[in-house]
């Protein structure tokens, strides 16, 4: 609806309810701002509990509760690639709901800086290891603690700045956040953290582009490649993310010279994008294994189901051709496991 329209219907709406002139004129002026922002208009928590579908008292009590207990959300493990697990805090049923509502109507209306390659429609991982292909020089940097540092009158600024109340907006960022910070599994949480960071990436890009140093960041994953002095450059990260209350893990800093093999979130770009060699080998050992044993006396020896095994050996075989979709081993290996699955 165009905002002449709903100028229209809205003075006669409010005409009949007995607003004043200036009284619809103010609320005009707000609805237009946010209009201009392609966000919805949202006056006031009643209003939010209409196009939520979820009672007042609920969305009240949801974002003052969730700040200060975890009641309506559960905690779980997750192992990580390290061997380490995560712990991830999930929003219960009805609260996930009125995020996913937030994140698809409001958020998503919004686009991070160009730097960000993750929680992004168009971007991924392909998208931000492709900068640092054949450099001479490959740094990446991980933030600490990413979720959580980022706490909640940061996410409350990010709805104020779009022009929502300020009461609103508080109601807005408590239902995002989790005891005062971004929780690691609220459906909110990937896109909210990457407008957070929007300033940060944008100084950063401004130190970075006139050196001809590349930088993109996926997630807390920061990568830098070019010819540069890796401590300068690490000094002002540093001091930057330490004014933001944001931590480097130091035990995580790698710097790849272009003699050695250089990666960026786990995949390698030397002089071409492609799976890591352990992964290439891993997928290469498989596939010799079904072709000198077969597949069930395989599937036995490692304990697995024959439908399970043969998916997730495809996505692995996926993840590769994703990565270089020319890459003939690879095509021939998917041949071979989709048939292998037509005829299991």
């Amino acid at each position: 609806m165009e905002f002449s329209q709903y100028s229209s219907k809205f003075i006669a709406a409010a005409t009949k309810k007995g607003l004043s002139k200036s009284e619809i004129s103010k609320c005009l002026s707000y609805a237009e701002n946010l209009k201009s922002k392609n966000v919805p208009i949202i006056y006031n928590l009643t209003h939010l509990s209409r196009l939520t579908g979820f009672e007042r008292k609920y969305l009240s009590q949801a974002a003052v509760v969730s700040q200060h207990t975890d009641n309506y959300y559960r905690y779980y493990m997750i192992p990580k690639k390290n061997g380490e697990t995560r712990e991830i805090k999930e929003p219960l049923p009805n609260l996930k709901e009125i995020q996913y509502w937030i994140l698809n109507n409001i958020l998503e209306n919004l686009t991070p800086s160009s730097f960000a390659k993750a929680y992004t429609k168009n971007r991924g991982l392909k998208q931000n290891v492709r900068f640092h292909k054949d450099r001479d020089m490959v740094m990446s940097l991980d933030i600490s603690d990413f979720f959580p540092s980022i706490k909640i009158d940061s996410v409350i600024k990010i709805f104020y700045n779009l022009g929502y109340s300020q009461e609103l907006s508080k109601i807005l960022g408590k239902l995002c956040c989790l005891k005062g910070s971004l929780p690691q599994g609220a459906p909110t949480s990937p896109f909210l953290s990457n407008l957070v960071f929007y300033r940060l990436d944008q100084k950063i890009a401004n130190y970075c582009l006139p050196k001809d140093i590349r930088y993109t960041r996926y997630a807390d994953d920061m990568t830098f490649s070019g010819n540069f002095d890796e401590s300068k450059l690490v000094d002002f990260i540093t001091n930057l993310l330490n004014k933001e209350e944001f931590k480097i893990n130091d035990s995580k800093t790698r710097v790849m010279k272009r003699n050695e093999r250089q990666w960026v979130t786990g995949v390698v770009v030397n002089s071409k994008i492609q799976l890591d060699r352990s992964q290439r080998r891993k997928i290469r050992q498989e596939m010799y294994f079904i072709d000198k044993f077969g597949l069930k006396s395989h599937m036995e020896h490692v304990g697995m189901n024959q439908k399970n095994y043969l998916e997730k050996l495809l996505g692995k075989i996926n993840f590769g051709l994703y990565l270089n979709s020319v890459d003939t081993e690879l095509q021939g290996y998917k041949e071979k496991v989709l048939q292998l699955i037509r005829e299991y």
